[in-house]
Formats: C-alpha cells, sequence, structure tokens
C-alpha cells in the first residue's frame, strides 16, 4: 500500500454526535412489532450532547430478519417528546444496547447509565 499520512486524528468534545454500531449474536434478541417477530443482528446507537451536556442515548436503529426473511430496518426513539428524558416503555433489552453501545463510545468521553441508575 502506497499511504502516507501527518498529524494525529483526534475527536473533540465539541463533537454533538457520535453513533455506535454493534453486531448482535444471532438469536440473542428479538423484537416484536404489530405482532410480528424480527430477528435483530445489528445495532446503530445515536448519542447527542447539546450545549456541553452530558451525552443521551437518543435512537438505536436495528436491522433485523423479519418473519419473511427479509431484511427491515426498524427505529426505536430513546428520548420523550420533549427530548428531556427517557421515553416510557422502551424495554431493557434495547437500554441494554444502548449502554453497550456506550461501553463501546467510552473513547470519546461518553459516560452512560440507563434511566433510574443515574
Amino acid at each position: 500500500m502506497d499511504l502516507s499520512t501527518t498529524g494525529e486524528p483526534a475527536i473533540v468534545q465539541e463533537d454533538t454526535e457520535v453513533r455506535v454500531g454493534l453486531d448482535l449474536r444471532p438469536g440473542t434478541l428479538t423484537l416484536t412489532r404489530n405482532g410480528k417477530d424480527f430477528a435483530a443482528y445489528h445495532a446503530l446507537v445515536q448519542f447527542a450532547s447539546v450545549s456541553a451536556n452530558p451525552w443521551a442515548a437518543q435512537e438505536v436503529k436495528f436491522s433485523a430478519t423479519g418473519p419473511d426473511a427479509k431484511s427491515v430496518a426498524l427505529t426505536v426513539d430513546l428520548l420523550n417528546d420533549t427530548y428531556e428524558g427517557p421515553r416510557a416503555g422502551v424495554p431493557a433489552a434495547i437500554w441494554k444496547v444502548a449502554a453497550l453501545a456506550a461501553t463501546s463510545a467510552g473513547d470519546v468521553g461518553i459516560t452512560y447509565a440507563p434511566p433510574g441508575r443515574a
């Protein structure tokens, strides 16, 4: 490979958005929508920080296989409609996905606790 570089890449705290992708072990997470089961195999968690506020997980986009064996995308909003706190009724397993992604994103200064455990 003929490639050279100069400088040292760095992520600055002023970044307001970070996305972390996770490959999920097949068969470990099933999402159910309208009575149909979807086997999740990938999650993309979006974290945001506005005006130097703490980082928050704001959504998870799942890639999943549906009952017809076709791939689908399912998005779960994690913040309530006023963006002031967690959305009610989000299953604990989805918060665990956000926590796993936050652990992977620790190098950019994200600190995270699931709702109720701050």
